[in-house]
């Protein structure tokens, strides 16, 4: 492929598999859920912010290019905060605390479904193992992220009213974020993706990246929505 239809390849699988196309998205932003299924999403997501700046660390681990590292490193300073910028995992448990979260119960994961404990470090173990062209393509799937921020933002505040404008925070930085970031990443995979082979294990990381993103929606809504069968140990909504 050129680097044109490359890029477009993975478009299109964001196109078929990003999870804003999962059931459990169109509750949760179509104001369908109730409190308890709101916070046991904030809950479970945070194991999955908590982990970004561990794979971002697994990745930089195995980089001796000293640029892509300096380029690199923002990543894991945007999550974990510096030099007075409070970071994503801060601005997450802003949500969390606004959903009347305990924020030690929170950071503890201890409520997590083991589904999504999983398939989060599924991701940090694939970018620990797989090649460093896979490891930074997988990180592809924020070219689809803006528009699933501004999606939440809009819906979650027009249909939750226990929901204001300052837990929104982390959504709203991420939508310039994820941009630069995702350009970088894009750039980077184009011009080192240069064999069939190359190219086939980039579209296939970014199907890897959406799965881990889907399946702990799934997760989500089969304890949560439907069938609704919690797994022992788990957050329970309403329960002391």
């Amino acid at each position: 492929m050129t680097a044109q239809e490359l890029e477009a390849a993975i478009r299109q699988v964001g196109a078929e598999r990003y999870h804003d196309k999962h059931p459990f998205h169109r509750l949760l932003h179509g104001g369908k859920l109730h409190k308890g299924q709101v916070q046991a999403w904030a809950l479970n997501r945070y194991c999955y912010q908590s982990a970004v700046p561990r794979k971002d660390a697994a990745l930089m681990s195995r980089v001796h290019d000293r640029e892509l590292r300096r380029e690199w490193v923002h990543r894991i300073l945007d999550h974990d905060g510096a030099d007075g910028e409070e970071g994503g995992i801060e601005r997450w448990l802003v949500l969390t605390d606004a959903l009347g979260l305990e924020r030690a119960y929170v950071i503890s994961m201890q409520g997590a479904l083991p589904a999504t404990r999983f398939a989060v470090e599924a991701y940090v173990n694939f970018v620990r193992k797989r090649t460093l062209l896979e490891a930074v393509a997988s990180s592809l799937t924020e070219l689809f992220a803006p528009s699933i921020h501004r999606e939440r933002i809009a819906g979650m505040l027009e249909n939750y009213d226990f929901i204001g404008e300052h837990a929104m925070q982390y959504f709203r930085r991420r939508l310039d974020q994820a941009d630069r970031d995702s350009e970088f990443a894009l750039d980077y995979v184009k011009r080192h993706a240069t064999t069939p082979e190359a190219q086939a294990s980039v579209v296939d990381a970014v199907r890897f990246k959406c799965s881990v993103l889907w399946a702990q929606l799934d997760a989500l809504h089969h304890a949560y929505v439907s069938p609704g069968l919690i797994p022992p140990g788990a957050f329970t909504p309403g329960a002391p």
